[in-house]
């Protein structure tokens, strides 16, 4: 048997299988992947497989998630960030430092060692914290970018706190690791050269990046694409991240610092997007191994026989971390939500702890005896990190919604129109009624909108549309239209029941997210349906015919017949759609969707199109 493809059907099998169920019970893909090493890890430890070895390989996955996050940073982005970078991230290093560093002491560990642990303390996991941000779709709020300012400043602080730790070495401990033979991480090839030779190296290596970057990556991709084979294309990606790395590995820096730089200087090229795409995939099988060491790394022997301690050790790091990023987040005007994201999220010690720890051991800074339980603790505080996320998803965030929750306004007017949601569908409804003339009651829960809306003249009433006292107060009793222009589905229906079994009279016209959405308001009783995109997904289509050379006479024809063809379709739809069973399980309706889409393709083709016209004024004629 091949070992090789042995190990890695095990590790993928692992991750193929945990990563799924832990996103459905809403733990998200870090944690999957660690649970998925500490899964294997007995295997491991039976196969004699080194989980270092493989680490070291897994966090190049780190090295492309910040390439890639360099891709979506322009130049100008990265200027207007420095000083919040050197601010938000120098204070937090400062303080971190500084309070880890004094709790080592009060234990009775000497300065030098509690300064080296306070140093590698103040990292966070750029890896988990970013992925489990991109993941939620938080790195855009104002907390997760503050959290992605301190990570970039922790990736660039590695460099000199590896150039640190060496001045803090003990005679003490010297003897211990004298004679080592295995490399230093982070040595670079440029050892024994006298300083200023070094600077030079280092300057010329990030010029080189800046100017290739700039100058030379247009051509050179031009003439790979021009072979006009993916895998190539593919190939360069991976050559280029890897040459960059190598390149920063040679001259001591960081090379998930390099490839970060490389991809600001990228960000304006034209090749961007499918650099993305061809790296993306790369990045997300080797972060998964990464985490999937990190939980197999776990020596649970040695945390059972001190796990009192290590623990311990772990909750006390976690707490110092989150008090410290408080405060700092405080002091940098981080509120609510985004300030509890920014504190839980970044309040474990991240990957590069290993390295460090690994150095200042080899570089005589601390005994093995201090190392190996923090080797543990890092280990647990990355694995504690999803279990923060979920702490602030569901207590913290859940929390701030219902403190800053507002009352109910009173409703003080009455109209022939109610608007149920103020957002970009119910603005434009709202605006061309309010223009004819008609006076109209609108209701939202979006606190900010509302008073977006009242600066600018237009009266609107914070609420939830689905409450039927509110929609009462409204004036449903005596309305002649409601308008539900919401994009929750399931509001949307509820309000659409509620306003029809106590005014079946009433015409009400509501958002529809799609065809399913369009079959139950129907069978709601609602009189006009709209599919939120399907207007502008027509006029798209109408546009691309003119741009093919299609006349606008013929593709106006063509478009209304298709649109004419389509209401028509969804009364004989709907009438077969059963909500319990699936459309794709469902044998009539499937039969009865393909029949209806031969007859539009006959009916629709060119020397018809200018003929076929319908009309229809029923409820489902009228889904668009």
């Amino acid at each position: 048997m091949n070992s090789t493809l042995f190990y890695a059907f095990v590790f993928l099998a692992a991750g193929v299988i945990s990563v799924p169920l832990a996103k459905r019970f809403g733990l998200g893909s870090v944690l999957g992947y660690l649970i998925a090493g500490i899964g294997i890890a007995p295997l491991i430890s039976l196969l004699g497989i080194e989980t270092q070895k493989l680490q070291e390989f897994a966090e190049f996955g780190v090295v492309m998630m910040l390439f890639l996050v360099g891709l979506e940073l322009q130049p100008r982005q990265l200027w207007a960030m420095r000083h919040r970078l050197v601010g938000l991230g120098g204070l937090q290093l400062l303080v971190t430092t500084l309070a880890v560093c004094l709790g080592a002491s009060l234990i009775g560990l000497s300065w030098q060692v509690s300064l080296a642990i306070g140093l590698i303390a103040t990292g966070s996991s750029t890896a988990i914290v970013l992925q489990t941000l991109n993941e939620k779709g938080l790195l855009k709020s104002d907390g997760g970018a503050a959290s992605f300012v301190v990570l970039l400043f922790q990736d660039i602080s590695v460099i000199p706190v590896l150039a640190l730790l060496p001045l803090l070495a003990s005679h003490e401990f010297a003897a211990a690791v004298h004679g080592a033979t295995h490399a230093e991480p982070g040595a670079s090839h440029l050892a024994g050269l006298p300083g200023w030779l070094k600077t030079v190296a280092t300057i010329l290596a990030v010029a080189l990046i800046v100017v290739g970057g700039n100058y030379l990556s247009r051509p050179v991709f031009r003439f790979i694409a021009s072979a006009r084979l993916r895998e190539v294309f593919t190939a360069a990606a991976l050559l280029l991240v890897i040459g960059i790395a190598l390149l920063m590995t040679m001259v001591g820096l960081s090379p998930a610092l390099g490839t970060f730089l490389a991809g600001v200087v990228l960000a304006n090229s034209e090749y961007r997007h499918e650099l993305e795409s061809d790296i993306e995939p790369f990045k997300g099988l080797l972060l998964g191994l990464f985490f999937m060491t990190v939980g197999a790394g776990i020596d649970f022997a040695y945390l059972s026989a001190n796990w009192l301690v290590v623990v311990g050790i772990t909750l006390a790091f976690v707490c110092v971390k989150i008090g410290v990023l408080w405060i700092i987040g405080t002091a940098f005007r981080l509120r609510g939500a985004d300030r509890w994201l920014f504190s839980l999220g970044l309040a474990q010690i991240g990957e590069f702890a290993f390295v460090l720890l690994a150095f200042a051991t080899q570089n005589a800074v601390m005994p093995e005896s201090v190392a190996k339980p923090l080797l543990l603790v890092v280990a647990l505080s990355m694995l504690l990190t999803p279990a923060l996320f979920i702490l602030f998803d569901r207590v913290m965030l859940a929390r701030m919604v219902r403190s800053q929750a507002r009352k109910a306004d009173e409703i003080d007017v009455q109209g022939v129109a109610i608007i149920v949601g103020i957002g970009r569908f119910g603005q434009i409804v709202n605006r061309i009624l309010r223009i004819k003339g008609y006076e109209t009651v609108v209701l939202d829960l979006n606190a900010e909108m509302i008073d977006t809306m009242t600066t600018i003249g237009v009266k609107a009433f914070y609420g939830d549309g689905a409450r039927p006292d509110l929609l009462d107060a409204a004036g449903l009793a005596n309305a002649r239209l409601l308008v539900v222009a919401i994009d929750d589905r399931e509001r949307v229906l509820s309000i659409v029941k509620h306003a029809k079994r106590l005014r079946p009279d009433l015409h009400v016209i509501a958002r529809a997210y799609d065809r399913i959405h369009v079959y139950d308001l129907f069978s709601a009783g609602c009189d006009d349906i709209v599919r939120e995109t399907f207007d502008s997904a027509v006029r798209a289509g109408r546009y691309s015919l003119e741009a093919l050379g299609v006349t606008t006479k013929d593709a106006e024809s063509l478009t209304k017949a298709f649109v004419d063809a389509d209401r028509k379709s969804m009364r004989a739809l709907a009438e077969l759609h059963d909500p319990d069973i699936p459309p794709n399980k469902n044998a009539a309706y499937m039969a009865m969707l393909k029949q209806l889409r031969d007859q539009e393709t006959q009916m629709m083709s060119p020397t018809d199109t200018g003929q076929r016209q319908g009309s229809g004024n029923d409820c489902t004629d009228r889904a668009g």
